[in-house]
């Protein structure tokens, strides 16, 4: 059963057919290794100066990651994470957006719920001892993702028998858990995890079938492919030159029925996505 919003902490946003639009998640590395931007934004003032940008570009959540999850990242302790996020996300909380904690660690997410996060997203789908326990009482938003194996080692020759069917049971049952778990599904989205594990064609796969994702789950899809590895294969460009690639991966999740994409570029996001909501409208009327 399909929810008619999508509640983010302070904020809701329509999910209904005519109703809904595609909202773009504004990325906020504090780290100093991402793979795409690391170091730029690690000191505070850096950061809030590109929360500000992002902000004027016209971003609907900012989504706040202090661990990279690179390709063979090592594990980064609880209290480096703490120190990176915690002041960003203090000083953001009345920004009038919504603040959304990119985290594994049930530690982070109870501490930044309590600091006024809207949105917790966590590349483990929840599933550490603790994470529900850190998440149930609030009234924040919920992505699940998917991710074959750990940061180390998720590309070591990742293999599936059917990428679309495991991927969207593993998101399933992930919904199921949390609704057991008493969550209500208007807090959940779900995440294929795309580069988490999978190679160019498994991506390609989950890409062509989000609308499948969205249906067999009943809840918003989050789709993040901005600067990845699937981009710079297809177009045979470096991370700093992917932009063009990463508008049109996220114009063709969001054709494909993605709610949220997660992006690098907002500017560009929101003008693209402008443009096609406009050639859409359009034809439907």
């Amino acid at each position: 059963m399909k929810t008619d919003y999508f509640q983010c902490g302070r904020y809701r946003f329509p999910t209904r057919p005519g109703q809904s639009r595609p909202l773009v998640m504004g990325v906020l590395n504090v780290t100093p290794d991402s793979f795409s931007d690391g170091g730029r934004f690690h000191s505070l003032d850096q950061a809030l100066s590109h929360a500000e940008q992002m902000i004027a570009e016209g971003v609907d959540i900012i989504d706040i990651g202090g661990e990279s999850s690179r390709p063979g990242a090592q594990p980064l302790p609880l209290d480096e994470e703490l120190r990176r996020v915690m002041p960003v996300l203090f000083a953001l909380r009345d920004c009038g957006k919504p603040l959304s904690v990119d985290t594994y660690k049930p530690e982070v997410m109870r501490e930044a719920i309590n600091a006024g996060a809207d949105m917790i997203n966590d590349i483990n789908g929840f599933r550490a001892e603790g994470a529900l326990s850190a998440v149930n009482e609030s009234d924040c938003a919920l992505c699940i993702m998917h991710m074959q194996n750990a940061p180390l080692t998720m590309q070591v020759q990742p293999h599936y028998d059917d990428v679309t069917a495991e991927v969207t049971q593993f998101l399933r049952q992930g919904v199921e858990r949390m609704e057991q778990g008493g969550i209500d599904r208007r807090r959940i989205c779900v995440d294929p995890g795309f580069g988490f594990g999978k190679t160019l064609e498994h991506n390609l796969m989950l890409l062509r079938n989000i609308g499948r994702i969205a249906g067999e789950t009943g809840v918003p899809v989050l789709a993040g492919l901005s600067r990845k590895s699937m981009i710079g294969a297809i177009t045979g460009k470096p991370v700093e030159r992917r932009v063009a690639g990463s508008v049109a991966g996220a114009l063709a999740a969001v054709a494909r029925g993605a709610l949220i994409v997660r992006v690098h570029d907002v500017a560009e996001t929101v003008d693209a996505l402008k443009v096609w909501r406009a050639v859409e409208e359009d034809q439907q009327g």
